[in-house]
This record gives structure tokens, sequence and C-alpha cells, in this order.
């Protein structure tokens, strides 16, 4: 990697009410208090001791509500943006010129360590597209109590770990691609129909692999996308639910 690395992370609110800010005195997500600082305060701290790592920017619809919490002063290079109301079209927006790689990251993603990045860092180099993910059976060996939602393909079951990295503007047909389908994202396989019916029989039948099929889907937009397995569990665990919250704590707490 040529240099430090720009950053964007999602810290937008999604339509409709979030059961996790019930009672919680916080208006958006990003700021819920988790082991005694907000959500996003952890996630900028872990990105800003990773040393592969540059300017680091926050995409948010409120955001110099964010701009403001006292736990997000002080940070080197960290900028806000107002972000629209889709993932897709908000990053499509804020891609800078050229064909600069760029790691995406959420709020939620509390459990970010600096090896964590550099490990995926590492593992997507020679990509157009590269999505970190947690094979099932790493998760469960240690988190049992885990519920995520799983992609089943031939060798495995995956589970998103938020970060991507993206080679810049070149990525933007996948992007608008992906918001005519960002509401299904949940949905497995409404995702891979969505590519195609090739794809998704190959999928249905377990006749390829989640590198197989993410290439192939890459393909489609003349670009190369891979999978970054992840070897730590909890790279997968994000803030979702109480459960979810509940769980990170533990571990935050069992951190030295």
């Amino acid at each position: 990697m040529n240099g430090p690395i720009r950053v964007l992370v999602m810290a937008g609110s999604r339509p409709g009410p979030d059961p996790l800010l019930s009672g919680s005195g916080v208006s958006t997500k990003a700021l819920l208090p988790i082991a005694g600082r907000p959500m996003l305060a952890h996630v900028v701290a872990a990105l800003r001791a990773a040393p592969e790592v540059g300017p680091i920017t926050i995409l948010a619809q409120r955001s110099a509500e964010l701009a403001a919490d006292p736990a997000l002063v002080g940070f080197a290079d960290l900028h806000f943006a107002d972000s629209g109301q889709g993932i897709s079209a908000s990053l499509a927006a804020a891609l800078p010129e050229g064909d600069a790689p760029v790691l995406v990251t959420t709020a939620d993603n509390v459990l970010l360590t600096p090896a964590m990045i550099a490990e995926f860092l590492a593992g997507a180099e020679d990509s157009d597209v590269a999505v970190a993910m947690v094979e099932k059976r790493v998760l469960l060996a240690r988190y049992p109590e885990s519920k995520r939602t799983w992609l089943k393909f031939r060798g495995g079951w995956w589970s998103g770990a938020n970060l991507f990295r993206l080679r810049g503007r070149r990525v933007l047909p996948l992007l608008d691609f992906w918001g005519r389908i960002e509401r299904d994202r949940k949905r497995g396989m409404k995702i891979v129909a969505a590519f195609g019916p090739a794809l998704l029989l190959a999928v249905v039948l377990r006749l390829i692999t989640i590198q197989q099929g993410v290439a192939r889907a890459g393909l489609r937009f003349g670009l190369k996308a891979k999978i970054v397995p992840m070897t730590e569990p909890e790279a997968c665990i994000d803030a979702d639910k109480p459960a979810d919250v509940e769980l990170i704590e533990r571990i935050l707490a069992a951190r030295p």
C-alpha cells in the first residue's frame, strides 16, 4: 500500500425506530454509550491507532452533532460530512477523485482493532473491491451465543465484518447497483439473485465458494472483487441488537 489509506466511517441512522436507542437518552446510534463512551469513539480510536490509516471522515445525516461530542474531540485528522439517506449514495458522493483505495467501516464496528485493520488491508491489497468476512466456525468456536446473518456457500457459512476496501471511483457502477438492492441487505439469497440466475443456482447448489461467487459478481462490473477471511471472530460482532451490546461490553471488559 502506498501511504496511509483514507477512511470513511458510515455513522448515519436508518429510517424508522432503533430498539437500541429506546430509553438511552441519545438521538443517534453512533453516540450510544458502550463501555463508557460512544460507540463511534471506540471505532475512531482503533482507526487512529492503526499506522496504515490516514485521514478519517465521518459520514452522518447530522454530522455536526457527532463533531460536537466531547469524546470525539482531539483526534488528529478527523473530519465530518453530512451524508444522504442511503449507504451507497453517501459513499458515492464521498469518494475522492481517481482510483486511490478507500477503507470503509461503520460506527457500530465497536470491537475493531488495529490488528484487524492490518489483516484486512494486507488481504485486500490487490483488489478493486474487498469485503471482510468471518466464517461461522470461527465465530461460534469462541462466541456460540452470538446470532449473525449467514451467507451459505460451498465450504462454509459467512457473516460480514463491516470492513470494505474500494478502489476509488472505479467502483461507482457497483455502488449504483447496490443502491437498488440495499433494502435487501439482510436477505442473502435476494442479494445473490440480483446478480443473475446462474450465480444464484451455483450458490443454492453449493457449487462455488464465497470467494468464487464474489469474484464472479465483481466481473459483472469489470472489477476484481475478493473476500478477506478474518481470523478474529470479534470482527463480525457489531452493535445491532441489545444482546450484541451486552456481548461487546463483556469482550471489551476482558481486553487489556
